[in-house]
């Protein structure tokens, strides 16, 4: 583990950033979509930007529709590619405490 990238990220993160990457991470774990989830943000971790742009652009859209709470701060996290990397390393740690457990 990449302790260097970690202290920095958590530096640049409010605590509530941090509380919202991992509820994020919980609610895939629920899912039991881990493998898919976690291939997926490593296959589109390059293109955060472009994703986290898109999702503002739908953003009205979305929100017109669905009760979409933490939407836009959810784009705004995960424009980073470094905190998508936090992400996908809070979901390992919840699937590994799961089968360490």
């Amino acid at each position: 583990m990449n302790t260097t990238l970690d202290s920095n990220v958590y530096n640049n993160l409010s605590e509530w950033d941090i509380i919202f990457i991992r509820r994020v991470a919980a609610r895939i774990h629920r899912s039991g979509l881990v493998t898919p989830a976690v291939f997926f943000l490593e296959l589109t971790k390059p293109l955060a930007l472009i994703g986290s742009h898109g999702m503002i652009f739908f953003g009205p859209i979305i929100n017109a529709f669905i009760n979409t709470e933490g939407y836009y701060k959810a784009a705004e996290l995960f424009e980073e590619p470094a905190n998508v990397e936090l992400l996908i390393r809070e979901i390992e740690k919840l699937e590994d405490d799961l089968t360490h457990a």
